[in-house]
């Protein structure tokens, strides 16, 4: 195995770029897994192969690295000096194991949608990886971003959502008021303006669930498009709820109904 130690070598920056670079990321179609969590998710999927596979000199002689590359299940690793490997990565300390894969993408759907997800500008990455992991917990297996969203395949988007990207059909830069009219369900929107609680909102059958932007919330456009909008019940001089937070106890709301 082969190893890099400079900076100047051409996968050393490409990985660094792609890091810590949204539009390294839309120019290449590519995108970052770090841990090992992600990648043995990734290598279990089936959305492709691994483009490179990238070790740190101590991550080869850590169980968990070990033990993966001993599966022989991905490809043989380029190995980074640690310092390099740190660097490079994503978070401070880093366990030693990361890959480049391309970026999924396919067309959206022209058949019925079923349950879904949709996010309207979400831009925290933590948020934004919150929700797809609920969504993916509770059930809904398609999510549509609008294109003000935070990249949904974005490292730290990646981390958020602890695999729940690989379990998805994620749809990115949707024009989500036209995806609404159109949808065969009931469209519902978490808002705080005219809305009945969450738990008096028939959330069985086809449903999209909105969610709108942490500080602007729904826009009007999208807005006009809700068949029922619904909020979340809280004490007195709690202005709201973090977006993830809401979207993610609506969604589990859908599944506690369901299970009746």
């Amino acid at each position: 195995m082969r190893v890099i130690r400079s900076r100047d070598n051409p996968l050393a920056r490409q990985f660094a770029s792609l890091v810590h670079s949204s539009r390294s990321r839309h120019k290449s179609g590519q995108t970052v897994l770090d841990g090992v969590h992600l990648v043995e998710a990734y290598a279990g999927s089936a959305l492709g192969p691994l483009q490179t596979l990238l070790v740190s000199e101590s991550g080869l002689r850590h169980p968990e690295v070990a033990r993966l590359l001993a599966r022989n299940l991905l490809p043989e690793p380029v190995v980074l000096s640690d310092a390099l490997f740190v660097e490079c990565a994503t978070v401070q300390s880093p366990l030693g194991i990361a890959a480049i894969i391309k970026i999924p993408a396919a067309p959206l759907p022209a058949d019925a949608l079923g349950p879904c997800l949709m996010l309207e500008d979400i831009q925290d990455p933590g948020n934004l990886g919150t929700l797809l992991r609920s969504a993916a917990a509770a059930g809904l297996p398609r999510v549509f971003l609008s294109a003000g969203c935070a990249l949904a395949w974005a490292p730290r988007v990646l981390r958020a959502g602890m695999g729940a990207h690989f379990k998805l059909e994620l749809y990115e830069g949707v024009a989500l008021p036209g995806l609404a009219s159109r949808f065969g369900g009931r469209v519902v929107g978490a808002t705080l303006d005219d809305a009945r609680p969450y738990f008096k909102v028939d959330l069985t059958g086809t449903i999209a669930f909105v969610i709108g932007n942490e500080g602007a919330g729904i826009s009007p456009a999208l807005l006009a498009c809700i068949h029922e909008r619904l909020h979340i019940p809280m004490k007195a001089g709690i202005e709201s709820l973090n977006a993830a937070v809401a979207g993610s106890i609506v969604m589990f709301e859908r599944l506690r109904q369901q299970s009746r």
